[in-house]
């Protein structure tokens, strides 16, 4: 039986953000997790797991390890084995096509919570690297992530589906600047929980805002340490952020893992704070929304807010689904021809073994190798050799006299 490529996929789409905040990973357990997958799998041999604010999606390839069944582990693993609830809220397939297309419409942006968005291949591949370090490329796995970078890059040079920026950290850093007047902007008092991607993403557009009075906080307070100097920033201890000593910020941006209700509470010293939570668990408390003084976004909400964004986006679309269409038509014929490559190479073998027999095969490695080549050009263009043995010999035999003639002028 053949590998299938596969794969398991709960996000934005399927899932609110508390549900999908069930099924989240950080980066120290995605490690663990994948360790423990293989162990009570043991016929996977290529593997991915995508961990984003929006998604959690698992791509692997294996010969009888179902879909239905990594999503069952999946929900073990997470404590959530009897949940019937919980099944419904995933898509999943042990198609390879269908595998393949899924990637393919997940790293061109069309099924992120802001259409298009650029950040999502960057995550893709960064999950790539992992699956590299520890070795869980398969064939199937590497040929469809080099599809969706392939992909990617065209959508980027052949279309406007990404013209603009729209991130989700971009887009917080717009509405705090398009929500105060210019003067509180000057002296306003920020904070950052969190040393992760959102958070160095806050940074980098922050280039374009320019918010000065920047601090940082993070469970680790050497990752907060490292990041206030890339940015020139201050560095706001954890412990108070613990006891929600919080009454100097007028924007606090939470984009901190596995901390559910991580801020419950904001003194009211200041006539306005502003809070966006950036984290799929909700680290800061939905009820602080009640305040008068508080302003409250989280994920849902900064998307909602991009719906202008994704509606002039909707005009490329066409545009992107055809180069999808045609990238997943080539891995398709790839895919298709690799039985064919299979016979090939073991063909190959077969042919460097009788060239051999007319060469000291420890002296002239190079002859046998360009005989041997040229055999299987020549085989290639008519099929009808492969058939016959004695047919394969008159090729060897023509093609090692016609080297040796060339080789004396």
């Amino acid at each position: 039986m053949d590998k299938s490529l596969r794969y398991i996929s709960i996000s934005h789409i399927t899932a609110s953000v508390t549900q999908r905040s069930h099924y989240q990973f950080s980066n120290e357990q995605i490690s663990s997790f994948v360790n423990v997958l293989r162990k009570e799998f043991n016929d996977i041999s290529g593997l991915m797991l995508l961990a984003t604010c929006n998604r959690t999606e698992l791509y692997f390839e294996s010969v009888n390890t179902s879909a239905n069944l990594i999503r069952d582990f999946l929900l073990t693993f997470k404590g959530h084995q009897s949940s019937s609830i919980g099944k419904t809220l995933f898509k999943l397939s042990d198609d390879t096509e269908t595998t393949v297309n899924h990637l393919l419409q997940v790293s061109s942006g069309l099924e992120s919570s802001v259409l298009g968005d650029a950040e999502i291949i960057h995550q893709i591949k960064k999950a790539h690297q992992f699956t590299i370090a520890h070795h869980l490329q398969g064939s199937l796995l590497e040929r469809a992530l080099q599809a969706a970078f392939k992909c990617h890059k065209r959508i980027s040079n052949e279309t406007h589906f990404r013209d603009g920026t729209t991130s989700l950290a971009y887009k917080s850093l717009k509405i705090i600047k398009d929500s105060y007047e210019k003067a509180a902007l000057k002296s306003m008092k920020m904070l950052f929980v969190g040393a992760g991607d959102i958070v160095k993403q806050l940074f980098k557009y922050n280039s374009k805002f320019n918010f000065k009075n920047i601090y940082i906080t993070n469970r680790t307070e050497q990752r907060a340490k490292d990041l206030s100097k890339d940015y020139h920033c201050h560095v706001f201890d954890w412990n108070n952020l613990l006891e929600n000593k919080l009454e100097d910020f007028d924007v606090i941006i939470s984009g901190i893992s596995n901390s559910e209700n991580l801020i419950k509470k904001v003194p009211q010293h200041k006539q306005k704070v502003m809070l966006i939570d950036l984290s799929v668990q909700g680290s800061i408390d939905r009820a602080l929304a009640n305040e008068k003084h508080i302003t409250y976004y989280d994920l849902d909400a900064i998307a909602e807010d991009l719906k202008e964004v994704k509606e002039q986006r909707f005009l490329a679309i066409d545009e992107v689904n055809k180069i999808i269409a045609h990238e997943l038509s080539e891995y398709c014929k790839w895919l298709h021809e690799a039985p064919l490559r299979e016979l090939l190479a073991e063909y190959k073998i077969k042919v460097a073994k009788k060239v051999n027999t007319y060469f000291e095969a420890d002296k002239e490695e190079e002859k046998i190798t360009a005989v041997t080549n040229e055999v299987m050009r020549k085989l290639m263009s008519k099929p009808e050799t492969f058939m016959s043995s004695l047919k394969m010999d008159n090729v060897i035999s023509e093609q090692v006299t016609k080297y040796c003639i060339e080789n004396l002028k």
